[in-house]
């Protein structure tokens, strides 16, 4: 059963950092592109970053980029997301999901299969 878990949120000050770990077992991440999302109470779901299989290249929403960084340890089997200068508006609940095998990064959600059950990110002085 394929399954991903996200940890590492917590509650942060404005300009703090935080890294969230995406880990997945039963199956091998090497092989699956991998998107970070988030979702803001009342608002839409909307897509951070992704980083393709095994080359690994990666994607930023304009609202983050220079700010995160995505990037993945195939050893462990785990995909993190590096947040630096956090803002409040950076607050919401942050998922991680695969795609199918062997497709490339996306940061559109519907075309994600498997997903993690979320973690809350907090950014308030």
């Amino acid at each position: 059963q394929l399954q991903l878990v996200e940890s590492g949120g917590g509650l942060v000050q404005p300009g703090g950092s935080l890294r969230l770990s995406c880990a997945a077992s039963g199956f091998t991440l090497d092989y699956y592109a991998i998107g970070w999302f988030r979702q803001a109470p009342g608002k839409e779901r909307e897509g951070v970053s992704c980083i393709n299989f095994i080359g690994g290249s990666t994607y930023y929403a304009d609202s983050v980029k220079g700010r995160f960084t995505i990037s993945r340890d195939n050893a462990k089997n785990t995909v993190y997301l590096q947040m630096n200068s956090l803002k409040p508006e950076d607050t919401a609940v942050y998922y991680c999901a695969a795609r199918s095998k062997y497709i490339g990064c996306s940061i559109i959600d519907s075309v994600y299969n498997y997903w993690g059950q979320g973690t809350q990110v907090t950014v308030s002085s």
